[in-house]
């Protein structure tokens, strides 16, 4: 009886060391998964502001966590994220608040939080229980507008509500905030923007204040904030999730830019593509800045971080105004230097690694944003915009558009002596370093999918091959008619609005393959950064907010690792 009581207790102690055992492994795994996300302080001398500018950024703050708290409610909901509190190991806690959620938005959405299961696809924008057939039998015309969500009322129907009326709680502390910040705000654009703007997040009609938007071009700050992007809605791409950006402009990087935006329509002449995809004029009061970024919140901060802006998204305003395109050089150059870089030093072949340059990652970012500009708006199918005829599909195509297209604007400026600084080799030889670097985010969400699709047409051409050592040799002949066979697919896959063309390819392309996943394996051993995470806000700026509070920066769990070359020329 002694023996087999102590052979219980043996066994129980073997038990319990082995799962603290598993405990220990999976929290070092959570660290390990954390430490991924290098950090970056955004500062800024705020010394360069004017007194009102500098109250104005703080205001911005304020408002920027606003949007955050309603994109926590869009993503995850409210009560999941208070029980983020009650998660024990800070590691996985952390991971959370970088992922805004219980899903790995770099690794497929998989769920990494005990008790949840797959994220649903829509998000917290339907209920979790509502069907395809349901949703379209429901008798409301807004139920598609971007600025609604699907409820259940108290007999347990599906109910339309607009966002002001949802979030009205939050927006009415954003709506105080506004009425101080057009007080302050000393520049006339600005100041017209946030009045348009604060009147559109009463009301949700956002168009009037994005083309004011557009018009504010000699503002050093801007403030980019609302619900803005659809990649939240995986269901049907439908709802635009909240969102905000501060930012201050690089003049002297702004205005070496600024000649291009005239060129837009000879841009689109000269596509790749037949002449009925490329029929409509894109608009030429576009403009193409540079810009320190100095906070993100919401949507833009979930996950990868954003690196360029490229709105407003509706159509209306593509073909009246243009678009705006934002270049977020401080992140970009955050991104290529702990990422890109080592990234390229590992499967870049010795003989073209010196091709990789920052200025030509810039140039690629920068004219992804301007081709979102290019290509066709309305099918010529007959089923109307390209956004609603591709429905979930639209996006990942998009990106597809802008990531190709961009990489043939760069090709034909540098052709035309417009861009010097590169060569078309360094242009191309970046672009599949940069598509190394992107990949790695995932083939769920709408920019994996694109990369994927890129990069597997790439191969499948000869764009690239890999040498001996196991190194990424692009072919400079083969790239460019792979670049113009894919950017021709891309656009008469818009153009055509075939639903069904655009999933099946997508579903079929774009995807990692097991060479690639290969190579990804072998980039996550080396122990590269995935992406980045920032330690922001009003102490790290030093300011205070406008309602004496403290102020407290975002939560990192230890102080920048790396230091960035500021380039600006004051």
């Amino acid at each position: 009886m002694k023996k087999t009581i102590l052979s219980i207790l043996a066994i129980a102690i073997v038990a319990i060391s082995g799962n603290a055992v598993k405990a220990q492994t999976k929290d070092q795994e959570m660290r390990k998964k954390v430490e991924q996300y290098a950090r970056y302080t955004l500062k800024y001398d705020i010394g360069q502001l004017s007194e009102n500018e500098a109250q104005l950024v703080g205001i911005f703050i304020e408002i920027a966590d606003v949007m955050d708290d309603i994109f926590w409610e869009q993503s995850f909901g409210t009560e999941n994220r208070k029980k983020l509190s009650e998660v024990k190991d800070p590691a996985l806690r952390r991971f959370a608040e970088i992922h805004y959620g219980a899903w790995d938005r770099l690794d497929s959405e998989k769920p990494f939080l005990p008790g949840y299961g797959p994220k649903p696809a829509g998000a917290n924008f339907y209920p979790k229980d509502m069907t395809k057939d349901e949703f379209e039998k429901l008798d409301d015309p807004m139920k598609t507008s971007q600025y609604t969500i699907v409820r259940r009322n108290e007999k347990k129907e599906l109910e339309v509500v607009p966002y002001h009326k949802a979030y009205e709680r939050q927006l009415k502390r954003v709506d105080k905030l506004l009425e101080k910040a057009i007080e302050l705000a000393e520049n006339e654009g600005l100041r017209k923007y946030l009045e348009a703007r604060r009147q559109a997040l009463q009301t949700d009609e956002y168009f009037e204040s994005d083309m004011v938007w557009m018009d504010m071009k000699d503002s050093r700050l801007d403030f980019v904030f609302g619900p803005i992007e659809n990649y939240e809605d995986a269901l049907y791409g439908y709802k635009t999730a909240y969102e905000a950006f501060v930012l201050i402009k690089d003049e002297k990087w702004s205005a070496d830019l600024a000649r291009f935006t005239k060129m837009l329509p000879e841009l689109q002449k000269q596509l790749p593509c037949d002449p009925k995809y490329k029929q409509e004029v894109p608009g030429t009061e576009s403009d193409l800045n540079v810009y320190d970024v100095i906070y993100y919140a919401g949507d833009c901060n979930a996950g990868s971080k954003t690196i360029a802006i490229n709105l407003p998204n509706d159509e209306r305003e593509h073909l009246e105004k243009g678009t705006r395109r934002l270049q977020l050089k401080n992140a970009m150059q955050a991104k290529f230097e702990t990422i890109m870089m080592p990234i390229s030093k590992l499967m870049i072949c010795k003989d073209q690694i010196d091709n990789v340059k920052f200025d030509a990652f810039f140039s690629n970012v920068c004219y992804h944003e301007v081709a979102h500009g290019l290509g066709i708006k309305n099918t010529i199918t007959g089923k109307g915009n390209v956004r609603k005829a591709l429905q979930n599909q639209y996006s990942a195509w998009e990106e597809a558009k802008a990531d190709i297209c961009g990489l043939y604007i760069v090709q034909t400026l540098i052709e035309k002596g417009e861009i010097r600084d590169i060569t078309i080799e360094d242009a191309y030889v970046t672009y599949i370093a940069g598509l190394l670097r992107s990949v790695r985010f995932g083939a769920t969400e709408a920019h994996g999918i694109a990369n994927m699709m890129c990069f597997n047409y790439m191969q499948e051409h000869g764009a690239f091959i890999k040498d001996k050592e196991g190194k990424y040799v692009v072919n400079v002949k083969k790239m460019r008619a792979a670049l113009e066979g894919w950017a021709a697919l891309v656009l008469k896959t818009e153009g055509d609005g075939d639903y069904n063309v655009a999933k099946a390819y997508a579903e079929k392309n774009g995807k990692v393959r097991p060479d690639l996943a290969k190579d990804l394996k072998a980039i996550e051993k080396a122990n590269i950064p995935v992406d980045i995470v920032y330690e922001q806000g009003l102490k790290v700026l030093g300011l205070e907010r406008s309602n004496s509070k403290p102020a407290q920066a975002k939560p990192t769990l230890a102080p920048t690792k790396i230091q960035l070359r500021r380039q600006h020329t004051k």
